[in-house]
């Protein structure tokens, strides 16, 4: 046990996107990754983007209810500014389609997308 716990596992069936992590910089739902198919390669969790902007910019958009898929939705929203800095809205749709929020707060995760740069 290495301690982290910030990824979340919700559904354990690769539906919700909860337990997102970065493997190499592709987004991966972690439930249903095998541990010895990311030997040797990098593994980015949660708590390797505390100092990304992508969390300040969800604390101000106000994108998170609950929390619990919040880490996912972060993970995601990484994968998806180091690909194109400045998403549109369909872009953004499009590739966050994988996680899911209980709560209904895709408006504030889109926005907190948009205006991450500050």
């Amino acid at each position: 046990m290495i301690g982290l716990t910030g990824t979340k596992v919700a559904c354990n069936e690769g539906h919700c996107g909860a337990c997102t992590v970065l493997v190499d910089g592709t987004p991966v739902l972690s439930c249903i990754t095998l541990a010895h198919r990311t030997a040797g390669r990098a593994v980015t969790t949660i708590e390797g983007l505390r100092d990304h902007p992508m969390i300040d910019a969800f604390v101000r958009a106000d994108a998170l209810q609950c929390g619990y898929c919040t880490p996912g939705q972060i993970v995601s929203a990484v994968a998806l500014v180091t690909a194109n800095p400045r998403p549109g809205a369909e872009e953004i749709r499009h590739r966050m389609a994988g996680n899911l929020c209980r709560c209904g707060a895709y408006p504030k995760i889109e926005e907190a997308i948009r205006t991450w740069q500050g």
